[in-house]
This record gives structure tokens, sequence and C-alpha cells, in this order.
């Protein structure tokens, strides 16, 4: 599309791939997921972008990118830490990993008492997940130490808050599976937290996900990005706290924001406001400026010559050849 004399820059929403071997294809809100003779995913990393359970009407360029490059980069800086599911990159915007068996349940580790965690707090709660809260915190108060407060995977709907005992009692992972995979989740997180300070960052809370493969756990998914995980600037926070104000973020809750100043928030009768490409260029600058921020490297865009869809299947499919 042209105006005004600028080329606006192209974004994929939309894939339908078919490779050798392939048995399914999941199209997931942001993630596009291919099946390859049960043994591997190629999981794509689209420019749809989703706010308030629903995926908006235009696509962020670069935005796959940015999520697909910062998953890989943390699961590389991870492997010492537990075992993970990726085999490479074969294009900025896809990983291709071993097909596991993915627990139904998503393992969320918090450092700080904010966002769904503190609305349940200021309505009186004082346990989350099996996970006795201390008495007098305050929005955004860090906890004496990180706490993990596991969901489950909903068929429909919002996932539901689960205690570790629940999980082991009811089968979805067993009482050895679990204990190795809260270990894994306080390493990582522990780990996430050393290499956002280094670039003046907090990790706040974030999610893992693990699955299983010939009886062995794997880490699953994307780590550490933005749209899975809450960071603060380190600059300020005490500050901030000690004043009662909000802190400053790096995640897109910006996006959030921008829809419910124009009363969009998915609920019945709301309109999704317009976006404009103006917009949606936007956001696509802040989540480079996310990438650039949390690496601490150059956001270094893909080629947008030619057909993206088209340079994703022909790397995808030059990969799987040469692993034949």
């Amino acid at each position: 599309m042209w105006q005004k004399g600028k080329k606006f820059m192209k974004a994929l929403t939309k894939t339908d791939f078919h490779f050798d071997g392939q048995k399914s294809v999941y199209h997931g809100k942001v993630r596009d997921v291919y099946d390859i003779n049960d043994d591997l995913i190629v999981m794509v990393a689209t420019d749809r972008i989703s706010a308030f359970d629903v995926v908006l009407p235009k696509g962020i360029p670069f935005k796959g990118q940015v999520l697909n490059q910062i998953a890989a980069k943390f699961l590389d800086q991870t492997n010492d830490i537990c075992p993970n599911w990726k085999l490479a990159t074969p294009d900025p915007m896809v990983t291709v990993g071993l097909k596991c068996e993915g627990f139904r349940v998503e393992m969320i580790i918090r450092s700080i008492l904010t966002g769904s965690a503190w609305r349940e707090y200021k309505n009186g709660a004082r346990e989350l997940c099996g996970v006795k809260l201390p008495e007098g915190m305050r929005e955004n108060q860090r906890f004496p130490k990180p706490i993990v407060t596991p969901t489950t995977k909903a068929d429909t709907g919002h996932d539901l808050n689960i205690s570790r005992e629940e999980i082991i009692e009811q089968g979805i992972v067993s009482e050895e599976d679990y204990n190795v995979i809260e270990d894994w989740t306080r390493k990582l997180f522990a780990c996430g937290q050393e290499i956002a300070a280094q670039h003046g960052l907090i990790l706040v809370d974030t999610k893992y996900e693990f699955g299983k493969r010939n009886g062995k756990l794997y880490l699953i998914d994307e780590i550490n990005t933005p749209d899975s995980s809450r960071y603060f600037y380190a600059e300020g926070y005490e500050e901030r706290f000690a004043n009662g104000e909000p802190q400053k973020q790096l995640s897109k809750e910006f996006v959030r924001q921008w829809l419910i100043e124009r009363n969009f928030m998915n609920e019945p009768g709301q309109t999704m406001p317009e976006i404009t490409d103006e917009y949606a260029e936007s956001v696509s600058e802040r989540y480079i400026e996310l990438y650039e921020r949390i690496t601490g490297e150059k956001f270094d865009k893909a080629s947008e010559e030619g057909d993206i869809a088209a340079r994703i299947e022909k790397n995808v499919k030059e990969y799987l050849a040469s692993r034949q």
C-alpha cells in the first residue's frame, strides 16, 4: 500500500503451508504450528497481535520476528538449565523443534504483586494457587521470594488458577515431574531476571510451558518474550513504588491501553477501533524497541523484498530437506 509517497511495511497475518510429511496445522492467536511426521514442530510466529482474547484486524510488521528471535535467544541461553524443544531457526519468524506432549499447565512465576494477582489480593484473597500471601502488601511490592502460581489450560475461555496439590491430585502432572518443572521454573526465572537486570529491566513475572517426549521432560513454546512476560524499568522502580505511582512497563500493555481509550475491551456491543497503517507501524517500532532493550542488541529487520510467506516456505523446506 502507498500513501503520500510512502510505502507501508508488510505484515504476515496468515499462513497456509504444505510441507513434506505435514500431519496437521494449528492456527493460534499469534502462532501457526505445523506438525511434521508427529516428530517435529514448525512454529511460525506471525505478525498477528491479540488483546482481550481477540486478534486485531491488522498485523504488526516485524512483530513475529521480534517474538521468535527473543524466544530463540532465551532458549539458547538457558539450555544448560534444562533441555528445550528448539532445534533451529531456519527463518527469522520460524522455530523448528521437537514435538512434545505438552502438559495442560502453565507454570506462572511472579516476583512482584501486580496484575491479576494484585486484583485478587485487593479483593481480600490471601492465598493464590495454594500459596499463602503476607498481610499488608501494596501494589507492585516485591514478594519475599518469587511465587509459582500455575494455571490449567481450559478448553474454552480463560485459563484457571490451580495449586500444586490439585495438579498432582488430578493427575495432570505426576508429583515426580511436577517437582522437576517447578525447580526448572525457578531456575529459568532467576536466569531471566539476571539477564533483564543487565539491561536495566526487572523481569516481574512470566510463564513457562513444559512437555514430555519419549519419557523425557522438555521446556517448550516461547520464553521471556514481552507477550508472555511483564517487565518493569529498574530505574525509578523504588521511587515510583514509594510514591504509589504506576510502574513504567515494557510489554504489549500499551496496545491494551490504546484500545481501552477507544472504548474497546471486547465486551458486548463494543466495536474494534480502526487500526491504521500509521498506528500499526508505531506498534512495530515499540516492539523493535522492546527487542533491543531486552536483548541489548540492535534489531536486524528481515528482508521485506518479495513475499514473506514464500521466503518462509523456501527456508523451512530447505531445512527439513537437510535433515533427511
